[in-house]
């Protein structure tokens, strides 16, 4: 270490001990490993009303007050636990002293979907990376996170002394009141990185290490989706099942038939909200397209918003935010805190697939919940001020058990999940959308949203649940050339396929490419890696089995205009 940067952290070490905060020892070995499955070197509290509050350690004990935060090491986790039988608890930060060397470079992950900014970048001690983070180092990629399934939801920062996780126990945009309970927070893993392994492999070994049990599907799921050439419009029977035939046609339905999904435009209400019931739909063969479907050898999947109703009954379980944005015809944002909301979602969604729909899309709930896309939501979340119906959980744990509610209703039927929070819904959902749209006809935002989550959120697939990086759309309006190469990657990824093609306008030459691709996602595939991830938040060199291609994103032209 030279004498100008030993002088500057030595002065911001007294800075600090003159607050009272703990400081790293000087005198730690080259290790590039910070260990954090130990006690923290710091701790705090953020209280409502009272702010910021540090806790004192007692062992694995750090308390203030009525506040007491227990970490406790086991099965290579620490597990970390809170009470605050009185304060009403917001956030908690724990942070871990360690020297990460200069050239580090990390890669953290996305609260929700991802929106084409999934990077690896240098030191940027601010940055939020919630869930996981992977840190490349000169002797290997060592990776942090916390297990899916956490009671808060959690994020990580680091910085050239240190690394620190914030958990958000809120209950909204409140305090939770946990009263007598003891809250499981979050079990923190962390893997030392190995200078033979690719940064790649850290990231799937990390998510392995994440998710004990992943709910997976028994074999490919693959298919059609009308949305991205109808956009909801003028969607009937005839044009699904003309889609279906499509699918049958370019499909290995004996082997392992594909799933035809109807998009939005189903219902009669803004955005298939609820009730789902024969006398709110756009079209009334809706119950019956799935045993139609079934003879042409085609399973049948719906889309569905669940948290919106324009039942009147749902009037009073209304979710307590801030929805003046909202239209004044706009359905019910419903609390899914509410037993009874619970118990209505679950009796729609055993409805629809009573009527035989064998995969469920849901969307919207992260959103219909905290009123932000993920890129917005940041270290805040959501807007301060508001809380569910029950304060007495934290608002990770009311979605899950959101999750749970729905998988229930849904029964053996797979489940996806899309503006879902991934962390919560592993081991819940079979399949969770990855990143935000793709594009039927712009291209820009099918290389920006398609193939970014792709490359960065591999490491997931069937580590969490099974990959859904979304649709590969044929179009007019972008150069076939560059729709069969996204079409290509997707189908031999291993991820779940769904194609966009209207049938009325498919040339021969699309056909082909898209049977082929169909007859490739319809059976297993080895899991291929992006070869310059590090280097590009586009990954074009990848490495297929024993096969590596290089894909051409941009075109002679190069990016055009786009919404994105």
């Amino acid at each position: 270490m030279d004498k100008s940067r030993r002088k500057f952290l030595t002065a911001g070490m007294a800075a600090t001990a003159a607050a009272g905060i703990p400081r790293p020892s000087l005198a730690q070995s080259e290790d590039t490993f910070v260990d954090i499955i130990r006690a923290p070197d710091f701790a705090a509290a953020y209280v409502e009303g009272s702010g910021r509050i540090t806790l004192s350690a007692a062992g694995s004990r750090w308390q203030s007050g009525d506040v007491e935060v227990v970490t406790e090491e086991k099965e290579k986790a620490l597990a970390i636990s809170v009470a605050s039988p009185r304060s009403p608890l917001e956030r908690l930060h724990l942070r871990w002293w360690g020297r990460l060397p200069e050239g580090t470079r990390f890669l953290g992950d996305d609260w929700e979907r991802s929106y084409g900014d999934l990077e690896w970048r240098g030191f940027a001690g601010d940055r939020v990376m919630p869930w996981y983070f992977l840190a490349a180092t000169g002797d290997g990629t060592h990776g942090y996170g916390v297990k899916t399934g956490a009671g808060a939801f959690c994020f990580w920062r680091a910085d050239e002394d240190g690394i620190s996780l914030w958990m958000d126990v809120r209950n909204g945009g409140s305090g939770v009141h946990l009263g007598d309970r003891h809250l499981a927070a979050a079990e923190v893993v962390a893997l030392r990185g190995s200078a033979l392994d690719s940064p790649f492999l850290a990231g799937c070994a990390l998510c392995r290490a994440l998710c004990v049990q992943p709910r997976l599907p028994s074999r490919p799921v693959y298919g059609s989706n009308n949305w991205y050439y109808l956009y909801g419009k003028n969607m009937s029977a005839e044009n699904v099942l003309r889609d279906a035939e499509q699918l049958a046609e370019l499909s290995p339905v004996a082997e392992n038939s594909p799933y035809m999904v109807i998009d939005e435009g189903w219902g009669k209400a803004h955005d298939a909200a609820g009730p789902w019931t024969e006398d709110n739909l756009r079209f009334p063969e809706v119950p019956e397209l799935p045993e139609r479907m079934k003879k042409l050898g085609v399973r049948a999947g719906i889309w569905v918003r669940p948290l919106i109703s324009v039942d009147p009954r749902t009037k009073a379980w209304e979710l307590a935010r801030d929805n003046k944005s909202r239209s004044e015809d706009f359905p019910t944002v419903l609390d899914p805190s509410r037993p009874d909301v619970l118990d209505y979602v679950r009796e729609g969604l055993g409805r629809v697939t009573a009527w035989g729909y064998g995969l469920v899309k849901h969307d919207y709930s992260t959103y219909d919940i905290l009123g932000r896309w993920g890129f917005r939501m940041g270290g805040e979340l959501t807007s301060a001020g508001w809380h569910f119906a029950d304060h007495g959980k934290t608002t990770a744990e009311i979605i899950t058990q959101f999750y749970r509610a729905l998988r229930e209703g849904v029964g053996n039927s797979i489940l996806l999940g899309c503006n879902t929070v991934g962390h919560l819904g592993a081991g819940i959902f079979e399949l969770q959308r990855t990143g935000d749209d793709t594009s039927g006809p712009d291209w820009n935002r099918t290389r920006k949203m398609g193939v970014n989550t792709l490359g960065f959120r591999l490491p997931q697939h069937r580590a969490f649940f099974v990959v859904d990086p979304d649709c590969a759309a044929l179009s007019k309006s972008v150069p076939l050339d560059l729709s069969r190469q996204w079409l290509s990657l997707v189908a031999r990824s291993g991820t779940a396929l769904f194609i966009s093609a209207d049938p009325a306008s498919v040339t021969a030459e699309e056909k082909a490419l898209l049977k082929a691709a169909l007859n490739t996602a319809a059976r297993a595939q080895p899991q291929p890696q992006p070869l310059d991830w590090m280097d590009t938040m586009t990954p074009r060199r990848w490495q297929f089995a024993n096969e590596n291609v290089e894909f051409d994103w941009f075109g002679k032209e190069g990016a055009g205009i786009s919404a994105v």
